[in-house]
């Protein structure tokens, strides 16, 4: 029987101090023209921090689901490849692989393109056709599913062996024994630390900045540059990503509940 953390007890009192602090900022920007002409500049970067998060966690997703297969698949030569991509990419810093990907990995794919173009008789295309916004949100994506393909592959063995071999009782394919009862059952394992690296991703999709991309953040850089008012801009900038992460936060306690509540059943 599961019983309930101790924490899943407590009153949220933090819960109710950032509340305050919330109603303090939001009253000191109905109240602010500053923080009014802040607040409207700074929404156009919030689309974009949305949209970088969204596409790059889909494609980390993606790729580390693969990832996670392959370091489970049979084949010895798969096993290896995946372990060695996942030990690579998680010792490098999010940042360097941007800027690695970006100023490195892009101009080599446009290089590469350029060459089957002229084999092929097609056009070429410059490096500054390749948008930084896709270089960020590869880099992105590339730095994450490192990490995600960890939290799928634990997830997966994480499923009783003993359900695996029922599977094989009953003559079940791979395919079908990983869809109908792998999957469903490691998905509750899974979606946790998965939530928690979206939430990461969110705030880590600042770095995006360094390449000039309008974010949140560079948005804020670039008008606390030009008008001084670098307090009230980065408590804007700062209001705004706790919003994100602190609301995907609390979902995702509410998930995790819902999931042990299942557990139990």
């Amino acid at each position: 029987m599961l019983y309930p953390a101790p924490q899943d007890k407590d009153f949220p009192w933090w819960l109710v101090a950032l509340g305050v602090l919330a109603l303090i900022a939001v009253w000191r920007m109905a109240s602010d023209p500053i923080y009014q002409q802040l607040v409207v500049t700074l929404q156009r970067g919030v689309g974009i921090t949305v949209f970088v998060t969204l596409v790059g966690f889909t494609m980390a997703s993606l790729m580390g689901m693969g990832l996670a297969l392959m370091s489970l698949s049979r084949s010895l030569v798969l096993r290896q490849i995946a372990r060695f991509y996942i030990e690579i990419v998680r010792g490098v810093p999010i940042i360097v692989l941007l800027l690695y990907v970006a100023f490195v990995f892009a101009p080599a794919i446009v290089a590469g393109y350029n060459w089957v173009a002229e084999v092929l008789g097609g056009e070429a295309i410059r490096t500054r056709d390749f948008p930084l916004l896709w270089r960020a949100i590869i880099a992105l994506a590339v730095g994450y599913s490192a990490f995600i393909a960890e939290v799928f592959r634990a997830g997966l063995q994480s499923v009783d062996v003993g359900q695996l071999e029922a599977a094989d009782a009953l003559g079940l394919s791979r395919w079908n024994r990983f869809r109908h009862i792998v999957f469903p059952q490691a998905i509750r394992t899974i979606l946790p630390p998965l939530g928690n690296d979206f939430v990461a991703m969110v705030k880590d999709s600042s770095l995006v900045s360094v390449l000039g991309v309008l974010d949140v953040t560079q948005l804020g850089k670039v008008i606390a540059a030009s008008n001084f008012r670098y307090f009230e801009t980065y408590n804007v900038v700062a209001l705004i990503y706790l919003t994100m992460t602190v609301g995907l936060s609390l979902l995702l306690r509410r998930l995790e509940v819902y999931l042990r509540q299942g557990e139990r059943r």
